[in-house]
Formats: structure tokens, sequence, C-alpha cells
């Protein structure tokens, strides 16, 4: 019975009276029941207080099970601190063997640290090999970083000769630089020949110049 504007008790009969003040307690208690914020503890009965207690408690218990964040521990009991302690370190567990979520280490027994440490350095290896993911060359034994390294070399010098990708000219040797440049002229020929609008006409040899101005595209 949510009316519009304020309510005149004293327009109401006896029995309106106690229907709506019952009404009014029966909305609190839901309120109270469902944590919400417009719970007036003062109204309930020992027995509602009681029963909106436990279910506030339920609800925190169940916010620590699986928001530990979002809960106060101090609230619990100790079995239940002791078993969503034992909920955190499982979670913790799963969240470092598999490298989603936060990882503690502290959690973790001296085997288990040892086996997540092992699943971070393979995860790592192949994130620096894929570059899908974030390299950490301080977990690559010497042998990985050598590997890594080449291959990196190896995707630049690629990068630099096909024009895709980054590339770094610091990074190529003067053969490689040499590569290079062969490579951006033979595509800089075909673009001139096509009569790309990348066309660079100072690059082309005297002979190139020539071949690609008897040779006009339609």
């Amino acid at each position: 019975m949510d009316g519009i504007g304020p309510c005149d008790h004293s327009m109401l009969t006896p029995e309106q009276a106690a229907e709506i003040t019952a009404l009014r307690h029966d909305q609190n208690l839901s309120s109270c029941l469902n944590e919400a914020s417009a719970c007036d503890r003062s109204l309930l009965t020992p027995a509602e207080l009681k029963e909106s207690e436990q279910v506030e408690h339920w609800n925190n218990l169940y916010s620590c099970q699986t928001m530990p964040s979002m809960c106060d521990k101090s609230q619990l009991t100790a079995g239940e601190v002791k078993e969503v302690g034992e909920l955190e370190r499982i979670q913790n567990l799963a969240d470092c063997e598999t490298g989603n979520g936060m990882c503690d280490h502290s959690l973790l027994s001296s085997e288990q640290l040892a086996e997540v440490k092992g699943l971070e350095r393979k995860r790592n290896l192949l994130a620096c090999e894929t570059e899908d993911g974030v390299c950490d060359n301080s977990l690559l034994n010497p042998s990985q970083r050598e590997a890594i390294a080449r291959l990196n070399r190896t995707r630049n010098l690629l990068a630099c000769k096909t024009g895709e990708g980054l590339c770094d000219n610091s990074l190529l040797s003067a053969a490689e630089t040499e590569q290079v440049n062969e490579a951006n002229r033979d595509r800089n020929q075909l673009a001139c020949q096509a009569g790309d609008y990348s066309c660079d006409r100072s690059l082309l040899t005297a002979h190139q110049s020539t071949s690609t101005t008897s040779h006009p595209t339609s």
C-alpha cells in the first residue's frame, strides 16, 4: 500500500490502521532480510532481528567464499575462517597454474611454488616466441635468450623487407641492410609499373625508369 503523499492515520479506521501498520512491518522485515538500506532493525521483534542477523551472516559468508575482497572476515566463526582460507588457497593455486587472475605465491606450498614457477617460465617462453603477451627476459635461461634474440632479429628482418609490421633498422647487419634496400627497390619498381601512388621514381635506376616509362598503365 504505497500511497502518494503523507499518510494521515487519524483518517483511518482502527482496522485500516492495524492493516497499514502490519503491512509496513512486513515491508521493513523484507528490507532487513534483503539487506536493503531502508531496513530499520529497531522495528523488528527479537526473533525477527535474530533471523535478519543470520541472513546477514550467511550473505557475508557467501561473499567471503566467492568474492573475498568484498567480505568482512571479522564476522566469521573460526571454522568459517578456516573454510574460506582453504577456498582462497584452492582458487589462488588455480590462478597461479593458469596465469588467470592474481597469483599470490605466499599462499603456495613449496611443492606448489616449484610447479607454478615452472609453468610461469613455460608461459613466458611461449609469449616471447609468439609475441602474444608480455615477454620477461629475466625468466629465460641463457640459451632461450639467445634463441629469442635470433627469432626477433629474423622477425625484424622480415618486417623490414616486406614493409609490414615494425622495422627497427638498428637491428640489421650491413648485409641485412642491403637485403632490405634491395627489397625496397623491388617493391618500389612494382609500384611504379602499376602506377601506384607510392611510387618513388628517384629510387629507380636509369634502366628501370626507362622501362616503366615505356610501359604505361592503361
